[in-house]
């Protein structure tokens, strides 16, 4: 089975090389447990290893020899352009592996579907200068759901996908979509991410949702990666589980893992230690 690395070295190398190609998975975390800073991870160190193999090789180390390159590597957000996402991924890594890292990555902002049917001055998300050419534009606006859509069917195929974040649009149900369409649309997702061969990943803050709404939209995907806090004693420690994950839960269980400490540096977003059933 082809294997599309996470960029966490430590659980790639736990569950073969990664994560099967074609998988859907939700990252689910409480706030500041760790979520994002995966997400970062994933994508400078999967841009690491084509922009500058050396620095790749010091930081996350020799892949598995199931592990296969995304063909590309995308990332779309709602709420910010590339300027502003790549200043925040610098305040979690090292300049130096952000500068290389990002260099492949392609980002796409969907800003402009995001906000136009809300209250939020075009200015605050777009040219605030118009052409004439915006006017038809404007007559032909497509949800956000459809446009992520119409992006991941020209670009998605065989790449690693990166969606900042589900927890955007969810706040949007309701102006652009329900919250079932929004579910339905992660189904059919899964579907043909099968058929792509792409593994893409979708941030999700579970302060967000309800408990209900949180197992409808893991029952869309493959997988679930939960990053939580933990308290013991006088410390916190950020953890990371897999309730559920089509081609790599039975893998940890055969070794009897039940959770995984983790912890961000400045390489981001690392497992630091792994728990197992005593």
């Amino acid at each position: 089975m082809t294997r599309i690395p996470f960029g966490i070295a430590r659980l790639d190398s736990r569950i073969g090389g990664g994560a099967p190609a074609g998988s859907v998975v939700l990252l689910a975390g409480e706030s500041g447990a760790g979520a994002r800073e995966f997400l970062y991870t994933s994508a400078v160190m999967n841009g690491l290893e084509r922009s500058d193999p050396e620095l790749f090789d010091l930081h996350y180390g020799e892949q598995s020899s199931a592990a296969s390159r995304p063909e590309s590597i995308h990332y779309l957000s709602y709420t910010a352009d590339e300027r502003a996402l790549s200043t925040e991924i610098e305040y979690t890594l090292e300049d130096e592996l952000v500068t290389a890292g990002l260099d492949p990555v392609r980002f796409e902002d969907l800003s402009n579907e995001y906000f136009q049917l809300s209250p939020v001055p075009r200015e605050w998300y777009g040219p605030s200068h118009r052409e004439i050419t915006d006017l038809g534009q404007d007559a032909e606006r497509r949800g956000v759901l459809t446009a992520t859509a119409d992006y991941l069917d020209e670009h998605a195929g065989g790449g690693l996908i990166l969606i900042d974040s589900l927890t955007d649009l969810l706040a949007a149900r309701g102006r652009h979509h329900s919250i079932s369409e929004l579910v339905l649309t992660l189904k059919g997702l899964r579907r043909v991410a099968r058929e792509w061969g792409s593994l893409i990943l979708l941030l999700l803050t579970k302060d967000a949702v309800t408990d209900q709404e949180l197992g409808n939209l893991m029952t869309a995907v493959d997988g679930t990666l939960q990053f939580e806090w933990e308290t013991g004693g006088n410390e916190r420690v950020r953890t990371m589980y897999v309730p559920e994950f089509r081609g790599v839960l039975s893998q940890l269980e055969e070794e009897d893992i039940i959770r995984f400490e983790t912890e961000i540096h400045d390489a981001g977003f690392d497992v630091s230690n792994v728990r197992k059933i005593r």
